[in-house]
């Protein structure tokens, strides 16, 4: 009896041990070892795009967190390998040399904006990397790079995209307007920008009576204002990035500017410093946007909106992340479910799982066409009102001073018609 009672106790210890040792060599085969994946990448972190780019590497840092959580990339560890690229594209093409020629990435993606992507796709294409970039507009027309894909909810037709909404709104106004101004700044976006604004007035039967570019460094915006005032037209279209947004929002309301419409496509808008300098200035403005925390659309992000709210006053980035905080997430998430996905680092077997698959993320789901662009766009098209002066991050939290006007799945209200009615 005694033996048999030993023998029990020798058995129960054996199976716990091997438990044990199979748990052990479960963990082990998931723990990410060996040489890491290396994703390199220039990034706005000083400068005027420093707000939104270090939303974006915050975002970016959670999903290299979690993956080395888990599995890793191939059941290799991930790192980012990234510098600042004083949002100056003269450094961009340095900064990817470098990245490929001297640390030897294995993979790169793009930093943020249109000014800071275009001249890396030079250096890119030497290399026949697969390029991933993060919001820059239709910066693949001329180069046509087959290995370039866009996270920017702009469609097929990226340019237009940008306005197509504001246009729409316009025409749905009884008596519809009929003149548009353009004002753009004189740099990469707001050129392409403008040239989508052209091609959309063409298409909705309006006429262009002024188009004027003036220069990035432009620090007076009340000549500018001055001549809007002067052509007088029913839609003023502003093509800009968020110094001279905020610029250009200061002298339209210094000066009474009145048009029917006003906003279109102006950068800055969106992050949380800008809209705590303008407040009730804001208010009419019609304006682009890539998403609003609605009910609908946070849900699939909630989580990541959490962690990254926690972690955003240590890293100095934007408090909440709604413009780029969750995109930044979204577009390396992209790239490591298509590695995942291919089985590999080799840059053409990534570059054709991106064009056979859709990719669902924490910002919505999308599938790229030939051109590298979604097959379908995404933009959103809101109207600021009713903001307060003194309005802090909790207005800013939410929907109560935004309604978003297209596209119609995403409605949340309905247009204030004329401009002056919401200021």
């Amino acid at each position: 009896m005694l033996a048999r009672l030993k023998w029990r106790g020798i058995a129960t210890s054996l199976l716990a041990a091997a438990a044990v040792a199979a748990f052990l060599k479960s963990t082990e085969a998931q723990t990410p070892a060996g040489q890491p994946v290396t994703i390199g990448f220039g990034m706005a972190l000083t400068g005027p795009l420093a707000g939104f780019g270090k939303q974006a590497l915050l975002g970016m840092k959670i999903w290299e967190e979690e993956t080395n959580a888990k599995a890793g990339l191939l059941g290799r560890p991930v790192k980012l390998i990234y510098y600042d690229d004083q949002s100056n594209p003269s450094t961009v093409p340095g900064i990817y040399t470098k990245l490929l020629d001297v640390d030897k990435v294995d993979l790169v993606v793009s930093g943020y904006a249109t000014n800071m992507v275009a001249p890396a796709i030079p250096v890119i294409m030497q290399k026949g990397k697969t390029f991933i970039r993060l919001f820059a507009l239709d910066a693949n027309a001329e180069f046509k790079y087959p290995k370039y894909f866009s996270v920017l909810p702009a469609g097929p037709r990226p340019k237009a995209a940008f306005t197509d909404g504001y246009f729409q709104i316009a025409t749905a106004q009884n008596p519809k307007p009929t003149t548009v101004a353009l004002a753009a700044e004189d740099a990469e976006f707001s050129r392409n920008a403008c040239d989508g604004a052209r091609e959309n007035s063409d298409r909705y039967g309006f006429k262009i009576i002024y188009d004027k570019s003036y220069p990035p460094n432009t620090t007076d915006y009340t000549p500018i204002v001055r001549a809007l005032q002067m052509a007088n037209a029913d839609l003023v279209i502003v093509c800009s990035y968020p110094l001279s947004s905020v610029g250009m929002v200061l002298a339209a309301n210094e000066l009474n500017l009145k048009p029917k419409m006003f906003g279109g496509g102006m950068v800055g808008l969106q992050g949380i410093a800008v809209k705590s300098k303008l407040g009730p200035k804001l208010n009419g403005i019609i304006n682009y946007e890539t998403w609003v925390p609605s009910e609908k659309m946070v849900a699939p992000a909630a989580e990541f909106f959490k962690k990254y709210q926690a972690r955003a006053a240590a890293e100095g980035a934007d408090p909440l992340g709604y413009y780029l905080g969750g995109w930044g997430n979204a577009y390396i998430s992209v790239l490591g479910e298509a590695v995942s996905g291919a089985k590999s680092t080799v840059d053409d077997k990534v570059a054709d799982y991106l064009r056979q698959h859709e990719f669902k993320t924490i910002m919505g789901s999308w599938r790229y066409g030939p051109n590298g662009e979604w097959t379908k766009s995404g933009f959103l098209e809101v109207q600021y009102h009713d903001i307060k002066e003194g309005a802090g991050l909790e207005t800013w939290r939410g929907m109560s001073y935004q309604t978003v006007l297209t596209p119609a799945e995403h409605r949340t209200g309905n247009v204030i018609y004329p401009y002056e009615k919401a200021k």
